[in-house]
């Protein structure tokens, strides 16, 4: 059972913080090669962070469009391989302006949790 406060988005927040902000300063002067490491699970707390508070609706949104693009329902995994399927048996390709759109607001969605600040 999740608790009220602090939710595990705040939780990944706070310890990211703490380590950016306080421990990795310090790491960094005393151990370069250990500071490097930190600042990755830094950036790792901060994926999940992300990951936990955007993923549903990202995961939602294709998951609709997936059934839009297929003509069919099923779990998000099941219409992932089918569209692997068609693309590999060359039933559908990059002339398929739906898959297209598909493709990018997908990628959009990834991006957005993976790394924000990429353009």
């Amino acid at each position: 059972m999740a608790q009220d406060r602090p939710t595990a988005s705040e939780l990944l927040t706070a310890i990211a913080d703490f380590l950016r902000e306080e421990a990795m300063p310090v790491v960094d002067r005393s151990e370069p090669r250990l500071g490097f490491q930190m600042r990755v699970a830094v950036n790792a707390l901060a994926i999940l962070e992300r990951e936990g508070r955007l993923g549903p609706a990202a995961d939602a949104r294709e998951h609709r469009r997936l059934v839009r693009l297929l003509g069919r329902e099923g779990t998000l995994a099941e219409l992932n391989r089918e569209l692997a399927r068609q693309l590999r048996s060359g039933e559908r390709d990059e002339s398929d302006a739906a898959l297209m759109a598909h493709l990018e607001a997908t990628v959009a969605d990834k991006i957005a949790i993976a790394n924000p600040k990429w353009k």
